[in-house]
């Protein structure tokens, strides 16, 4: 398993930006992928973002595709999730995720490998 930090979270107003920093213990490998879920309150954890280690490639969740950019440094071991224009239904704990086989997905979820602790979200109205 993967050691996972996040860092990022805080308190923003409604239309304000964050980002979300999560470093991994060692560097990925091959077609190793990381992501980020949240959780509301009284909510079911959902899929928010993901990219492939290897080849970069992204997939995002439809409520925040054209607000969210996930990103990566390979130097630094760490991922990264710029959240732009936010909305109060934004407001969650978010886990960063990784996994040697999976792309962090809805479906994978349950069977990811690595989570993080989790940082804190809260968008104000």
């Amino acid at each position: 398993q993967v050691q996972l930090v996040e860092s990022g979270g805080g308190l923003v107003q409604a239309g304000g930006s964050l980002r979300l920093s999560c470093t991994a213990s060692r560097r990925a490998l091959g077609n190793y992928a990381m992501g980020w879920f949240r959780q509301a309150p009284g909510k079911e954890r959902e899929f928010v973002a993901a990219i492939s280690w290897a080849g970069g490639g992204t997939h995002y969740a439809d409520s925040v595709k054209d607000r969210c950019t996930i990103s990566r440094d390979g130097a630094k071991n760490t991922v990264y999730l710029q959240m732009n224009s936010l909305k109060p239904e934004d407001t969650g704990v978010y886990y960063c995720v990784a996994d040697g086989l999976k792309i962090p997905s809805q479906e994978t979820m349950s069977t990811l490998a690595s989570w993080g602790q989790g940082t804190q979200v809260t968008v104000s109205s």
